[in-house]
């Protein structure tokens, strides 16, 4: 598969393709942050009940993760090319359909099958970077990538807040949406254009009972997870996801039966015994746990505690955001020279960041965009670079299961952090105060922190 993409794409005409992959992770980016923004705004307008507001981004969430893994060996069976147009088209069609929703379960609905769109899509830009850029010129690539996913928050946080607060057209919240779709229409003229055809490979198919049974587990792992605090973590939800490991188990006992068929396993088996990619995802795992979670915490506190509206609160984003950008830029550079030690020192510089952060809370609230940019400049060093060192092992045929392996890790990561680092900060602000639970989570993304680098370092020993 390598060697059939490698001939029909020069090195100049790469780089068009790399343009088209990221943007259209740009417009997933933008998306999954422009929508806290809107949050209130929605909930008011649709009338929704909180359960239901808490569902608009969690069941996104839900279909994305339990699918992702699915999207990518879809791209690994059909091409990359074909999974990105359908995804991308995919995308732009149920945005529409979250800008035209009338009510909290439609709009439920909507995002439900954006997400599972969405799981068609992302993988495939990794895969594509994974397959098109082996030689050199990967650290550039990725920091280009790096610095669309800190521009992708930077918009998200501001193009929220503008678009909620100048309700465009009478639109209000319906804007966050609908501003995908000519975005998504631009990208699938041009990606029919450049992006290069991957013929099917022969004589496979998907895995669809694997699909099945993966999808069951990842949602029982997964909706308990986004869902707990509000039914008090009742003893049924430790029965669920306890169901969930289970299927998760026995999902892989039938991949090793379909691979001793002589079939296609939905994930490439080959990868459960590469050490380092399977610590990198280890790392994976608890640097996302302090990632989305670390978002809500900051908006609700900055909301709650601090009264900042909206279009305020994104400003505030804002260095961290560019911050995250400039790192991304340096991140390339220093991998060369330094290798993957550079992520050990993005999480440091994170870490640093959250020490400040609470000096700053305790002291002064003046500084607060300053601080922010610390952890944000931490967070840039590390995502690009963390991204490519892990997909660094796989072998070109199986790119795209194992971008949606990370993709999978990233968001359960996302999801539990959600969960539990957003349970102890609701549960100590209704108990204290703001404050007191915002020191509380930033010990937790402290620790959070400080797992991903052991299990980095534990990589590099892997790696070496």
């Amino acid at each position: 598969m390598h060697q059939i993409v490698s001939a029909h794409v020069d090195s100049s005409r790469r780089w068009w393709v790399l343009a088209i992959v990221v943007a259209a992770q740009f417009m997933f980016g933008v998306d999954a942050f422009i929508v806290n923004v809107a949050i209130p705004t929605i909930a008011s307008e649709l009338q929704a009940s909180s359960a239901q507001i808490e569902a608009v981004i969690a069941i996104y969430l839900i279909a994305y993760a339990t699918l992702v893994v699915t999207g990518g060996r879809l791209g690994d069976i059909y091409g990359t090319k074909n999974v990105f147009l359908a995804g991308v088209l995919g995308f732009t069609v149920t945005s529409l359909w979250c800008g035209l929703a009338q009510s909290g379960p439609g709009l439920i609905a909507a995002r439900l099958a954006q997400g599972a769109t969405a799981a068609l899509m992302v993988p495939q830009v990794l895969a594509t970077l994974h397959l098109l850029f082996a030689d050199g010129s990967r650290g550039r690539a990725f920091g280009i990538y790096g610095i669309v996913l800190g521009l992708a928050g930077a918009a998200g946080f501001l193009l929220g807040g503008v678009l909620v607060t100048l309700d465009l057209a009478g639109l209000g919240w319906r804007a966050v949406f609908f501003v995908n779709v000519p975005f998504g229409l631009v990208i699938i003229a041009a990606a029919s254009w450049i992006m290069p055809s991957v013929p099917r490979r022969a004589g496979t198919r998907l895995d669809v009972p694997g699909a099945i049974v993966l999808f069951a587990g990842l949602l029982c792992l997964i909706g308990p997870l986004l869902f707990s605090h509000d039914v008090h973590w009742a003893p049924w939800v430790w029965l669920v996801m306890a169901t969930g490991v289970a299927i998760v188990a026995a999902f892989l006992w039938l991949e090793r039966a379909v691979a001793s068929r002589g079939g296609m396993p939905l994930i490439d088996l080959a990868l459960l015994s590469d050490t380092a990619f399977m610590r990198g995802l280890y790392a994976v795992f608890f640097f996302f746990f302090a990632n989305l979670s670390f978002y809500l915490v900051m908006t609700m506190f900055m909301q709650r505690g601090l009264h900042i509206p909206p279009l305020q609160a994104g400003m505030v984003f804002l260095p961290l955001a560019l911050a995250f950008v400039i790192a991304s830029r340096h991140s390339g550079a220093r991998a060369r020279h330094r290798g993957t030690l550079v992520l050990i020192e993005g999480c440091a510089v994170q870490m640093i960041g959250l020490a400040s952060l609470v000096l700053m809370v305790a002291w002064a609230q003046t500084l607060l965009a300053l601080v922010l940019a610390i952890f944000g400049y931490g967070q840039g060093l590390v995502m690009a670079a963390l991204s490519s060192a892990v997909l660094s092992t796989v072998n070109p045929a199986s790119a795209g299961s194992g971008a949606g392996m990370y993709g999978m890790t990233a968001q359960i990561a996302n999801a539990a952090g959600v969960a539990a680092i957003g349970a102890a900060f609701f549960a100590i602000e209704a108990a204290y105060s703001a404050r007191l639970a915002l020191f509380a989570a930033a010990a937790l993304f402290t620790l959070s922190i400080a797992a991903c680098v052991a299990f980095l370092s534990w990589m590099r020993r892997a790696a070496a």
